[in-house]
């Protein structure tokens, strides 16, 4: 382990590494869109006016930007069909199919305890 030019020792993570490659993930999950546009498209191909139409709030620019780092990453394919007007259609990678799977049960759990968490809140609050 070397000592950085501050003269203090970095931290080091459990994998004896600063992060163990997780803040890349950590960091793209972090994004609310990113977590809504894998919900949806774990249920299947989607059209760019599908997955906005499916997603409640989210901006056509801020679809783009999130559809475009999803492809970047690998997770997501994106297909442009030659067509007037032009299509464009999304699917999920198999490595996006593995992550989809992880973040519809974190959906899944947030929706079944949703209940129970703002129920804690209002007890905090009150406290």
């Amino acid at each position: 382990m070397s000592v950085g030019h501050t003269g203090v020792t970095p931290q080091l993570g459990p994998c004896g590494d600063d992060d163990c490659g997780i803040r890349d993930v950590l960091d793209r999950l972090g994004d609310k869109w990113t977590v809504l546009v894998l919900v949806e498209l774990g249920k299947g191909v989607r059209r760019f006016r599908e997955l906005e139409r499916a997603i409640p709030g989210i901006s056509q620019r801020m679809l783009t930007v999130t559809t475009r780092r999803l492809c970047r990453d690998g997770l997501v394919e994106r297909t442009a069909y030659a067509t007037i007007p032009p299509q464009v259609e999304y699917r999920l990678t198999d490595l996006g199919h593995s992550l989809a799977a992880q973040v519809v049960s974190l959906a899944d759990w947030s929706r079944s305890h949703r209940t129970a968490i703002a129920e804690a809140r209002e007890r905090w609050d009150a406290s």
